[in-house]
């Protein structure tokens, strides 16, 4: 087993794998899994799928390195964010419906997951107040909960959710704004800090 210490530059572990040491392909997998799992679960919102999704994110990796064709030197995690957000909307396409990601003005407290230029710290901080959000998402009510799940982890407009659930789109807009406004509440009463 080689020996590599955790501050070691992405770039150098790519080097030392394309020159044949198996064993520094895995500490890059282990060292950047849960960061890469949890932005694929957050568009998914479904443990199998975030699942393949993560393994076939690493598939392409592993290609890509094999035929010599990586370079994006020193931006390694951004690269397989983007391998993994590239699969989610496949995923999305293959199911007839692409999902629209980008950012706009609508309270979105779910983009806490930056392009990788966080250090380990930010990281784990991070992957906890994602953790912590999902948990209180399932203490919403029903209605509520699925449109915020639609809305924020599946990009879906106000337009698809009303058809989704069969109701006007003010209707939908008022369960998300119910949602946020109890999402923010749960989050005072079990005094999560948003901030990094």
């Amino acid at each position: 087993m080689v020996s590599i210490s955790s501050t070691q530059e992405d770039a150098k572990l790519i080097v030392t794998y394309i020159n044949g040491d198996e064993n520094a392909l895995e500490f890059l997998i282990n060292k950047h899994q849960q960061r890469l799992y949890n932005f694929i679960y957050s568009k998914i919102f479904d443990k199998d799928t975030a699942n393949d999704i993560f393994q076939d994110t690493f598939i392409k990796v592993i290609k890509t390195l094999k035929k010599g064709l990586y370079n994006e030197e020193g931006k390694f995690l951004p690269w397989i964010m983007r391998i993994a957000h590239n699969l989610v909307i496949d995923h999305f396409r293959k199911k007839k419906r692409i999902p629209l990601f980008e950012n706009n003005d609508n309270f979105d407290i779910f983009q806490l997951i930056s392009d990788g230029s966080l250090n380990v710290e930010n990281a784990i901080i991070n992957d906890q107040i994602v953790a912590d959000l999902q948990k209180l998402i399932l203490e919403l009510p029903e209605e509520q909960k699925e449109v915020l799940l639609m809305r924020f982890y599946r990009d879906m407009s106000f337009k698809e959710i009303a058809h989704v659930t069969e109701v006007s789109i003010n209707t939908a807009l008022g369960r998300m704004r119910y949602a946020i406004i109890n999402l923010r509440k749960l989050i005072d009463n079990h005094k999560i800090s948003l901030i990094k």
